[in-house]
């Protein structure tokens, strides 16, 4: 039987690498957080440009996704220039 997992897309702001910096630490430790937990599968930032991010949720409802954009600190403080959240539906792969 498929899985349905959400995806947490993020544009970033130019120069979010440079930026990125003092905020990093809180970021992760949110993020890591959630992996613990087993509510995040996997996350990264998109390469060559770093204009993005994707993040791979497993939880019961995508209020806890919305919790975890309301808590994260590049959101508060302005690197994510949008988001979006997509129920994903895994058809290959996963468990």
């Amino acid at each position: 039987m498929p899985t349905t997992r959400f995806l947490l897309l993020y544009d970033y702001v130019e120069n979010v690498v440079e930026k990125r910096a003092p905020f990093r630490a809180d970021h992760l430790a949110l993020a890591n957080g959630y992996l613990e937990r087993g509510e995040i599968e996997m996350a990264g930032a998109f390469a060559d440009p770093v204009d993005g991010a994707a993040f791979v949720f497993t939880v019961g409802d995508r209020a806890r996704v919305e919790a975890f954009v309301a808590a994260d600190p590049y959101v508060a403080n302005g690197l994510v220039s949008s988001w979006r959240i997509k129920p994903w539906t895994v058809v290959i792969g996963g468990d």
